[in-house]
């Protein structure tokens, strides 16, 4: 990856672009809104331009509704902030309690989440019944994710994936939101005879996890151990809590990385030390102190960050895993600029979009300028040809995104071999937040952090 070191988002180059992304997203997220029968459950990923449904876990539909308050927040669009409250009050409910899923983050803090962090800030007026909805559902959304819990030997334990007890995926990092909120707003996990739980210890011990067993650092742990590089699933046995193996759903391999799990690693990671730094240390003494925590977390953090700078296209845009079988045939791909037209292998734009975030995130609490600049230069490249949508007849914003390889639910148009053309719902909704992120840096307004949904 090149990394563009002039780019600046107070220009006003980079903020015409920022306006045209957020002009697009209000267009298709009405239009979307027109055309969805809410029957087929949540749009996942579009084919041909027109969203569709997956029925594997119900995952998408807190980003569909996410979407329009993020428009909102950017351009003050009441319409958006109307379409994007009122449905989530009549469809998001089976969410809050959903106890087969890690997906809560995912789901309730980018619905009922975001709508409490516009309360806080005073972007919308204060009604003390809804902003006790807000918290109500954050705090069991927050609690039943929580529930979902195996233990590791010696030891922490982690929220399980839809697979099941043996199963921990890395993409649930960033759904850690949904237990942070909730501590944050004095809840717990009440237990068999009435032990409570704390939600901040489950996340420590879930975060943890996720570093020890979900990334690599380079120091002998396997044969193809190279720093920063991310397992998709780790795999334990549950009868005594061991650890196992490697396993990937989405990637290539066990022992090749699966961008966009490397892009959930960088951006969890990334929230999780800036939330860190808005706890007092006496709350953090029973599970190891501050320092402590801060350090395993940055460690992870910055190995998934230095890899994809390492491992991606010219431009930032990843291919849609690092050891897909046919990237060599692309030659030396790392030195041009992403091909999502290659015959190769397809590119995966909402890797990128997560990604982007992860980087200006780690960068600024860093005070590490690189990092900052590659999360500028991925953004850069997705606000433009050819991965911006701008046909009004395509539902999507981003496009070139992949959703399960292995499985080959992505189109592949014509007669390639390669999936391209179509958009997803994460995709969509991460470029829209790493904008938002962009713009509320550039502009003096408040921070953009989840964990304001709690009032910090």
């Amino acid at each position: 990856m090149i990394i563009q070191s002039t780019l600046s988002p107070e220009s006003s180059a980079f903020q015409s672009r920022l306006q045209r992304l957020f002009d697009l997203a209000a267009e298709k997220v009405r239009l979307l809104d027109r055309n969805w029968d809410p029957s087929r459950g949540s749009p996942v990923f579009t084919v041909e331009g027109r969203y569709t449904a997956r029925g594997w876990t119900e995952w998408t539909q807190g980003f569909q509704f996410g979407m329009p308050l993020l428009v909102f927040d950017a351009t003050g669009d009441a319409a958006m902030l109307e379409l994007g409250r009122s449905r989530t009050v009549e469809r998001m409910a089976p969410h809050l309690t959903h106890t087969g899923v890690h997906d809560h983050g995912f789901n309730n803090v980018s619905t009922y989440g975001n709508l409490l962090r516009l309360m806080n800030e005073g972007r919308i007026e204060e009604n003390a019944w809804e902003r006790r909805f807000y918290e109500l559902a954050l705090k069991v959304s927050g609690a039943v994710q929580a529930a979902r819990w195996s233990r590791i030997h010696g030891g922490g334990g982690y929220i399980y994936s839809f697979n099941g007890p043996h199963s921990l995926f890395v993409d649930t990092i960033r759904s850690l939101r949904a237990l942070a909120v909730s501590h944050r707003l004095g809840h717990a996990l009440m237990g068999e005879n009435d032990g409570r739980i704390s939600l901040l210890g489950r996340l420590i011990e879930h975060a943890r996890a996720t570093a020890r067993y979900s990334v690599y650092y380079g120091e002998g742990r396997d044969h193809y151990d190279v720093r920063g590089r991310v397992a998709h699933e780790s795999v334990f046995n549950t009868n005594d809590g061991r650890y196992r193996c490697p396993n990937s759903q989405q990637g290539y391999s066990p022992f090749s990385t699966w961008t966009r799990g490397l892009a959930w690693a960088m951006l969890g990671f990334a929230e999780q030390l800036e939330f860190l730094e808005t706890l007092p240390e006496e709350e953090l003494a029973e599970f190891g102190g501050k320092a402590e925590i801060r350090a395993e977390w940055r460690k992870a953090a910055q190995a998934t960050c230095d890899f994809y700078i390492e491992n991606t296209a010219a431009d930032g845009i990843p291919y849609w895993d690092t050891g897909a079988p046919h990237l060599e045939k692309l030659g030396d791909w790392r030195s041009r600029p992403s091909d999502p037209f290659n015959p190769c292998e397809p590119v995966d734009s909402s890797a990128a979009a997560i990604a982007a975030q992860g980087l200006m995130r780690l960068g600024r609490h860093l005070g590490d300028d690189r990092y900052f600049r590659a999360g500028l230069t991925v953004l850069e490249t997705l606000l433009g040809e050819p991965y911006l949508s701008t046909s009004a007849d395509h539902e999507g914003l981003i496009l070139h995104s992949v959703y399960h390889r292995p499985n080959g639910w992505d189109r592949m148009p014509d007669s390639s071999r390669v999936p391209r053309g179509e958009s997803s719902m994460w995709g969509d909704y991460h470029a829209l937040e790493a904008a938002l992120y962009a713009r509320r840096l550039a502009d003096g307004s408040p921070y953009l952090a989840f964990y304001r949904a709690a009032g910090q």
